[in-house]
């Protein structure tokens, strides 16, 4: 006993080595996943008047039947179909562009921190002032193509454009880094080796380019859709989830019921539901990931 604590076997060293980690997993992770899930099988309203009970599933029984997560549900799924594909093109682009022979690369690659780094609140401000309908500068460049100023905040569909292109704008420099450095892991004499066998620009681009890049495209979609379905900061800045609830989203939902209901239990199912989700998307991402390979 003596021996093998002085000369610990691999499987042993390894587990006191990460025992830390998972200590700190357990903290920060499985802790409150589990207190979230054993809040949402109570009734715990603090406008009620009455201590915390347990229900059971009827919280997520009300959700089932709530039209308003239907609606913000909708709403968010929507923004996941057209922003990521949409930031996944735009940051493919940004990538390549960044990936150039440049002289000098930094400007380029600096350009593309610039809108990760800006706050998310901040970039929806940005864009709610970008498309105001009196003084937007958007209305200014298109008043030589339209013949009357477009008021995009008091029409569902353009209002939920608008915020789907702020989205699209502030998280596609996050997809453009993740895919530049996957661009840099391949070796150029793979490239050369192309050429040499008379591949074009474009089937350089579909052949080597894109198979060798598929685990960073993975990582960058799995980030993507997990933070398209906690969309919150742009479209409570920009249009407070309007006209009605156009744009509102179901981050928006749970901070609405916790925050200003102050309805703990139901807003904790709610949350339970969009972890759930977002767990199978990344679930799904992976499996493809790891039978891709």
């Amino acid at each position: 006993m003596a021996r093998s604590w002085r000369d610990p076997s691999e499987q042993a060293l390894a587990r006191v080595l990460l025992a830390p980690a998972f200590a700190l997993l357990a903290l920060i992770v499985v802790y409150p996943v589990g207190r979230l899930l054993l809040t949402s099988l109570y009734d715990d309203s603090l406008t009620s008047g009455h201590a915390a009970r347990f229900v059971g599933l009827e919280n997520f029984q009300l959700v089932w039947e709530d039209p308003s997560f239907w609606s913000a549900l909708i709403n968010t799924l929507l923004i996941v179909l057209f922003t990521v594909p949409g930031a996944m093109v735009a940051g493919m682009l940004l990538a390549l562009v960044a990936n150039m022979p440049f002289r000098r690369k930094w400007p380029v690659r600096l350009a593309l921190l610039i809108p990760w780094a800006l706050p998310l609140a901040f970039v929806g401000l940005i864009a709610g002032w970008f498309f105001q309908s009196d003084y937007g500068i958007v209305n200014d460049v298109l008043r030589p193509f339209v013949s009357q100023k477009i008021i995009w905040f008091n029409s569902p569909t353009l209002s939920f454009a608008a915020m789907c292109m702020a989205i699209v704008w502030k998280t596609s420099s996050f997809v453009a880094m993740i895919l530049l450095a996957g661009l840099q892991t391949i070796p150029a004499d793979v490239y050369e080796a192309a050429r040499v066998d008379g591949a074009s620009k474009w089937q350089q681009f579909w052949q080597v380019t894109l198979p060798l890049l598929r685990p960073s495209i993975v990582v960058a979609a799995i980030f993507r859709t997990i933070t398209a379905l906690q969309t919150f900061d742009i479209p409570a800045t920009m249009t407070r989830g309007g006209p009605g609830d156009a744009t509102s989203t179901l981050a928006m939902y749970i901070h609405q019921t916790t925050v200003d209901f102050l309805d703990i239990g139901y807003g904790s199912a709610l949350a339970v539901v969009m972890f759930a989700i977002s767990m199978v998307v990344s679930t799904i991402y992976l499996r493809n990931l790891r039978t891709g390979n």
